[in-house]
């Protein structure tokens, strides 16, 4: 079987990725305590914040069953999809609000699409991936390689708004 669909052979990655995204939601958390005052007085802040921590779990939830041993290709699929469709779920319970912007202020044209593009490119890839795993064709872990970034970055983004961009 090719190495991209022996979950095996990823451990590495799985190992990397867990302690990264660990570490990350322990910033993310003292990122936003240090704000948490500016971030409560604006609608839809506080939710960014659950977005950021939900991605970077996703990755650390996605690394765990990735390390589990002795598990084939199929079993590995099932249970990203299962992730994929808890993740989707939180991320669609979450609204993307306008609160952040003052009155009178409108957004940029962009905004909710970039906004629900930063949510879902991570899962998407996931997803594509979780399927391509199952059935052992198409790229099989490659994928989730990918959505590990996209998750991270996402994860990034609204932290950057909570920590920095909040004090403009």
């Amino acid at each position: 079987m090719s190495t991209a669909y022996a979950p095996e052979e990823w451990k590495d990655l799985f190992v990397a990725m867990a302690g990264a995204s660990a570490a990350l939601a322990g910033l993310l958390f003292v990122a936003i305590s240090i704000n948490v005052d500016r971030i409560v007085k604006y609608e839809g802040l506080p939710e960014r914040g659950l977005e950021a921590l939900g991605l970077l779990l996703a990755v650390l939830i996605v690394s765990i069953a990735g390390l589990m041993p002795g598990q084939g290709h199929v079993a590995l699929g099932l249970e990203l999809i299962a992730i994929t469709a808890a993740l989707v779920g939180i991320l669609l319970a979450i609204p993307v609000s306008l609160g952040q912007f003052p009155e009178g202020v409108e957004p940029p044209a962009y905004y909710f699409a970039s906004r629900w593009a930063i949510r879902l490119s991570g899962p998407l890839l996931l997803l594509i991936g979780a399927f391509s795993e199952l059935f052992a064709s198409g790229g099989g872990l490659y994928w989730v390689a990918g959505a590990f970034v996209f998750l991270t970055l996402g994860s990034v983004a609204n932290a950057w708004v909570l920590l920095i961009e909040i004090l403009r």
